[in-house]
């Protein structure tokens, strides 16, 4: 589904439910995980197979580590973080045989997406919500995401329509009534809002988890919070100690509006004033924190000017909600297997 970037954030994975929940495989899927974390070399293992196909203990960490850190960081107990994580886990492997379902019927329909149909898509989604180019980088950036990531997404909702429209053969169409209810049932978001230039300072996890290394994280940050409150700059604090591409322009992000903003990063910056800074928040990728160099009053959308954004947005819905149907169809009728 496209979504605004600084949208997507989530704290843990969410899917479909996790109805390959085997206890038979918490064996792998922890170890595998402990021996992430704690440095060691892991061989890699087929954790499960999808017909013909095969999704490894390797495929499974890299996809499963960003949520994996925000758990650790979470502060639950160590019972507690395990089960959260193995349930996670489970869920990300779900997520990934669903993928591997659709790989396979759109290589066996021979479907394509063309890197002129990434740049359309991308060039709609900036026209709807009134982006440059460097703003959706921008917005990018402050969820962790970079631009070959956000198109790999992009290209797979695009596939995804793609095969949809193919194996499905359902026309969606999306009325005038529904995108008038949307709005009136919204109006909030399209209201006259405060729109925040925003910068940030941002540490990102590193590739492989280890023990302490969220407790040092965080220590690091807390030590340049710190710098900050005792008045040091913010552009310079950015430029000296934050690890993303706009360091060197001192952390600058872009204008936001407050519902562009995903949720944790929205509760950090809504209460702030102009020249104010934010505790330490905890994203997907990495630590940050977010300084509000100025607020403007921005104007609402009519309907008439929020009509193509609900269309786009009902549209999204309605193929991801068939593709989730088409899907568990596949799954009755697939040879799936979870390995120990």
């Amino acid at each position: 589904m496209y979504r605004n970037p600084v949208k997507t954030e989530k704290a843990t994975k969410k899917g479909a439910p996790a109805v390959i929940g085997m206890i038979v495989f918490l064996f792998v899927l922890t170890a595998g995980a402990m021996q992430t974390c704690a440095g060691a070399e892991v061989v890699d293992r087929i954790v499960a197979v999808v017909n013909d196909d095969i999704i490894t203990l390797s495929e499974l960490n890299k996809a499963f580590a960003p949520y994996e850190a925000q758990i650790r960081a979470h502060g639950y107990s160590p019972i507690e973080e395990q089960e959260v994580i193995y349930n996670q886990r489970m869920e990300m492997l779900n997520d990934l045989i669903e993928d591997k379902l659709a790989d396979q019927e759109i290589e066996s329909a021979g479907i394509m997406v063309g890197e002129e149909e990434i740049d359309n898509a991308i060039e709609q989604i900036k026209a709807i919500n009134r982006y440059t180019d460097e703003d959706l980088r921008q917005g990018l950036m402050a969820t962790g995401m970079d631009m070959p990531r956000y198109r790999e997404e992009i290209k797979k909702q695009i596939l995804r329509t793609k095969l949809v429209n193919y194996r499905i053969k359902s026309n969606i169409v999306i009325t005038k009534t529904e995108i008038k209810t949307y709005y009136d049932d919204h109006i909030a978001e399209y209201s006259p809002q405060k729109q925040y230039l925003l910068k940030n300072i941002f540490l990102p996890y590193p590739a492989v988890l280890e023990d302490g290394t969220q407790e040092a994280m965080q220590a690091r940050m807390e030590t340049i919070l710190s710098e900050l409150s005792q008045g040091v700059s913010f552009e310079e604090a950015a430029k000296k100690y934050s690890q993303a591409p706009n360091a060197q322009d001192g952390g600058a992000l872009g204008l936001f509006r407050i519902d562009e903003l995903s949720e944790n990063i929205r509760t950090a910056v809504q209460e702030l004033k102009q020249g104010e800074f934010s505790p330490v928040v905890e994203t997907d990728q990495g630590y940050q924190i977010f300084y509000v160099e100025r607020i403007d009053d921005v104007p609402g959308k009519s309907l008439d000017e929020a009509s193509d954004e609900i269309l786009k947005l009902l549209y999204d819905q309605a193929v991801n909600e068939k593709f989730s149907a088409w899907i568990e169809e596949l799954r009755k009728n697939a040879d799936i297997k979870i390995i120990r």
